[in-house]
């Protein structure tokens, strides 16, 4: 039996780990914490859980904010489409989890981009085809979130193909993201998903101390990538897809 003291102890741990692993390749927080704080909680209170950590890392991965306005000039139809996909997919189904076939699904195509990504190949998106694939690119992946609660496909693959340097990828990545957490908090909301609860308050006060170990995690995390060659990276990056994929698969 797991008493509060420990799970305490084991859920900053969780998230020390699941910041790192963001911070090294810049995303998977939402997937290992959930992953491992299921082993001794429930569902529903790991989600509470992982509200805000989720929310302030990707913030903090969208840094340096002197680069920010250009990534949004280049990425803001994505950004639209990400909301409209979202919100759409929400009033269309209801909900998160009401296609339980949509996450073996979603996991099948991340496990198949991942092989696909680890055996070298890449493409690349022209610069006059960005603006309009990087909306349809929004839309799908706001459709998937909507319906998941993932938000990496086909986002990941589609800013992978504009060939921005490492910083900026990350940062692209922080930025996407942050934008599908908060249309999919919106959401929920909207379908009263996951809100309203009687302890509501006191559960936001323990995401928000989830904070401290998530953010350290991420820290060195960062530290670590910058040690990291160009092509370890991208092979920790599929990787970690390559997991994501087979998580959501079984």
């Amino acid at each position: 039996m797991w008493n509060e003291g420990w799970m305490a102890a084991a859920a900053i741990a969780v998230f020390g780990l699941a910041g790192c692993v963001k911070g090294v390749v810049g995303l998977g927080l939402p997937t290992v914490s959930m992953a491992l704080l299921a082993v001794f909680m429930p569902p529903a209170q790991a989600a509470a859980l992982l509200l805000l950590p989720s929310l302030v890392t990707n913030l903090v991965q969208m840094r340096p904010v002197a680069g920010l306005r250009a990534l949004l000039q280049r990425l803001g139809w994505m950004q639209a489409g990400i909301v409209l996909g979202t919100l759409g997919g929400v009033a269309l189904w209801g909900g998160v989890g009401s296609l339980p076939a949509a996450r073996p699904a979603l996991g099948l195509a991340l496990v198949t981009y991942a092989l696909w990504g680890l055996s070298g190949l890449r493409w690349q998106t022209p610069a006059p085809h960005q603006a309009w694939l990087g909306a349809v690119c929004g839309l799908a992946t706001g459709a998937i979130t909507a319906v998941t609660g993932v938000f990496v496909v086909p986002a990941v693959a589609f800013l992978q193909s504009l060939g921005l340097a490492r910083p900026a990828f990350t940062q692209a990545m922080g930025l996407c993201f942050t934008t599908s957490t908060l249309a999919l908090g919106a959401g929920l909301l909207w379908q009263g998903q996951g809100f309203g609860a009687q302890d509501m308050g006191p559960g936001l006060l323990a995401s928000a101390l989830m904070l401290i170990p998530a953010l350290a995690g991420m820290h060195w995390g960062q530290l670590l990538r910058e040690k990291l060659s160009s092509g370890l990276f991208r092979t920790l990056l599929m990787l970690s897809l390559l997991a994501l994929g087979i998580h959501l698969c079984f």
